[in-house]
């Protein structure tokens, strides 16, 4: 992790992304006061389940992965964080810590934005705010989504599901799923390493995927998607 100053070359001098164009000249004044620039190197920790929140995070660019941390070395993936995604929004409106972790996956330059200047400008600016909530609320659809996988779906629509999610990431992100393990695939479908590495192979013996060491092409797209339905 690395603080990027003014001075460096990957400074990343005004804010540019869409959602910050709908804040006024005093409100993008006060995000750029109270922010920070962050180079986090792969592998870093972007956010660390229960500790305390006094920042959110606003991706730049790079990727990372979301997840909540279970017992004894056990974790569920939630998404990957991409480019313009907020990390730890929940801490806007509840509670004061991180409630999931997040590493990245890639090098990630992100801005750290203090809460208390962010709570400001939502509740100041209809128009910000309303594009806020509907992040938040794509969030928990997403929470909501990985429940109702984890609840009612058997291996096979779990890890149909996960190839699914992940290859959707493709266009932008060539080499996606070259940057995961099978460990990392195996705990966005809440299941063991074992049994996803078993799943992948007969997945490709049927057909429908093809292994390329780390790489995973889909062949066979709507048969995954009937059994990604099926569960």
């Amino acid at each position: 992790m690395k603080t990027i100053h003014e001075t460096d070359n990957d400074f990343i001098c005004d804010i540019q992304a869409p959602c910050f164009q709908m804040l006024s000249h005093d409100e993008i004044e006060l995000i750029r006061e109270s922010k920070t620039q962050i180079l986090f190197r792969k592998g870093d920790n972007l956010t660390k389940q229960g500790t305390f929140a006094s920042y959110i995070l606003f991706i730049i660019n790079g990727l990372a992965k979301q997840y909540i941390e279970g017992e004894v070395n056990k974790s569920f993936n939630l998404r990957i964080v991409k480019p313009g995604d907020f990390v730890g929004l929940s801490s806007v409106f509840s509670k004061n810590v991180f409630n999931y972790s997040s590493v990245a996956i890639t090098d990630c330059q992100v801005f750290l934005i203090e809460k208390e200047a962010m709570a400001k400008v939502v509740k100041q600016n209809g128009i910000f705010s309303f594009d806020i909530i509907k992040r938040y609320c794509g969030q928990n659809i997403n929470l909501f989504d990985s429940l109702r996988k984890i609840l009612y779906k058997q291996m096979n629509g779990r890890i149909a599901d996960t190839l699914l999610y992940i290859d959707g990431l493709k266009t932008e992100n060539p080499e996606i799923f070259q940057l995961l393990s099978r460990k990392d695939i195996a705990e966005f479908a809440g299941i063991s390493t074992e049994s996803a590495v078993k799943l992948l192979k007969s997945f490709e013996k049927d057909g429908l995927i093809q292994l390329n060491d780390k790489d995973i092409v889909i062949e066979k797209r709507e048969e995954l998607m009937e059994i990604s339905k099926r569960g």
